[in-house]
Order: structure tokens, then C-alpha cells, then sequence
């Protein structure tokens, strides 16, 4: 395992630790189920391309893994910084006989002990946001990747719309929080995650980072009214 440093890398992977029991139900509860459906947009997108090895970024239960596990021929690797996280992984991938298909280890995504041009594809879903140095981190999805391969990166983003702004943003930094918390019972995680949403760079400041991180042709695609988006760069 990494010797990760003290800092926010520190403190997430303190928080995801402490909220892992829960992580999957919280995430289905409170997103109305709507996380599924974009996890699916993103392995249909991958499907376009048929990577033969993908890894997969900030993997924590290993939602998108599993979902991506579907494309013909696939290995998928997952890392993650939380060592429970890892551990329901684990168990849901065993649950469903797909320990041939996914490998988990407990990684620090900034910090990845790859080889250069190894993998067709670079996944993440709601990770990179929690990176201590996003520039960094995308440097590695860049490093790691084969000539011509791409990143694939579903993140939170702020949402448009004079009626819909409005109301996603009250449930986001009131009811959210709220229900985070109670059923969690961790007070400061779902507190974090508004936070960590505002901080962003989302849509076009976002793409010109990856551009700076050497990504070509990069691109977003809006999902649900811009709450969330998919960003892509090819190397």
C-alpha cells in the first residue's frame, strides 16, 4: 500500500472509510437512482471503443468496474485509496464470479505504480474531484494510457436552468446533506460533497486541464440537465 500523505488525500480517504457500510445505499437513495443510469452512458460509450484492459480510478465499490465488466474480452483493474472501500469490492465482484474479470488493489490514483502505455482505457466516476492535486492525477490517467487510448471521467457539475438551478441546488446543500448524514452517521461527509462539487472546475475550464495534461480532442457530454457530466481525452 501507498504511504499516503497527510492533507486532503488524508482526510478522504479517512471520510470514505467511515461512510464505505453505507456508500452504496446513500448513493442509489439519494441520487434517485440516476447514478446507475449514468454509469451505464459511460460503458456504452466505452463499448464504442472495446478496450481489452481498463483501469478504473477512485473504484470504491466498484459500481462502474462491475457495470464495464460486461464488455466482451475486458480486464479491468480498480484502485482506491480506502482500504473498506476495497474490501465491499471485493466482495460484491466475488458475489458475482467476476474475480477473473476485475482486480482490486488499494492505490493512490495520483501516484499509480503502472507501467506507461498500459491500459486501452482510464475510467473514474465521482473521483477525480477528490484528488489533492488534480493535475497531477490526470497526468497519471495520460501516462498510463496507450497511444490513442482515452479517459473517461463522470463527474458532478453545475447544473442550468432558471427552475431546475435552483431546486437541485437546495436539495444538494440542504436535503442531501441532511439524509447523508442521518443515515450514514457521519456528520461531515455529505457536507464535503456539495463542497467539493462548488469547488470544481467543471465543462470548459475542466477540458482546458485536460488539454493542459497533454489530452487531445477533448469533449463533455451533459447528462440530466448538466448535474452531471462525462469528459473525455484521448491520447
Amino acid at each position: 500500500m501507498h504511504n499516503i500523505p497527510q492533507g486532503k488525500k488524508a482526510e478522504v480517504r479517512s471520510m470514505f472509510n467511515s461512510i464505505a457500510h453505507r456508500y452504496d445505499f446513500l448513493n442509489h437513495f439519494l441520487s434517485l437512482g440516476i447514478d446507475n443510469i449514468w454509469r451505464k452512458k459511460l460503458v456504452n460509450l466505452l463499448k464504442k471503443q472495446q478496450p481489452l484492459t481498463i483501469l478504473d480510478i477512485a473504484t470504491g465499490t466498484a459500481d462502474l468496474a462491475i457495470a464495464a465488466a460486461k464488455i466482451d474480452k475486458v480486464k479491468i483493474i480498480g484502485v482506491d485509496i480506502s482500504e473498506e472501500m476495497i474490501k465491499i469490492a471485493t466482495e460484491k465482484v466475488a458475489a458475482k464470479n467476476l474475480e477473473d474479470t476485475i482486480n482490486l488493489a488499494i492505490g493512490d490514483s495520483e501516484t499509480l505504480t503502472f507501467h506507461d502505455n498500459h491500459f486501452d482505457a482510464v475510467m473514474v466516476a465521482f473521483g477525480v474531484r477528490n484528488f489533492e492535486d488534480l493535475e497531477k492525477g490526470l497526468r497519471e490517467f495520460y501516462r498510463v494510457l496507450k497511444p490513442g487510448g482515452c479517459a473517461y471521467i463522470l463527474e458532478f457539475s453545475s447544473p442550468q436552468g432558471f427552475i431546475f438551478k435552483p431546486l437541485f441546488n437546495f436539495y444538494f446543500r440542504n436535503i442531501l446533506p441532511f439524509f447523508g448524514r442521518m443515515i450514514s452517521k457521519d456528520v461531515s461527509a455529505y457536507d464535503y460533497l456539495p463542497k467539493s462539487v462548488g469547488k470544481f472546475p467543471a465543462g470548459e475550464e475542466f477540458l482546458q486541464i485536460l488539454s493542459d495534461a497533454d489530452f487531445k480532442n477533448t469533449t463533455h457530454i451533459s447528462l440530466t440537465f448538466g448535474v452531471a457530466s462525462i469528459y473525455l481525452g484521448y491520447k
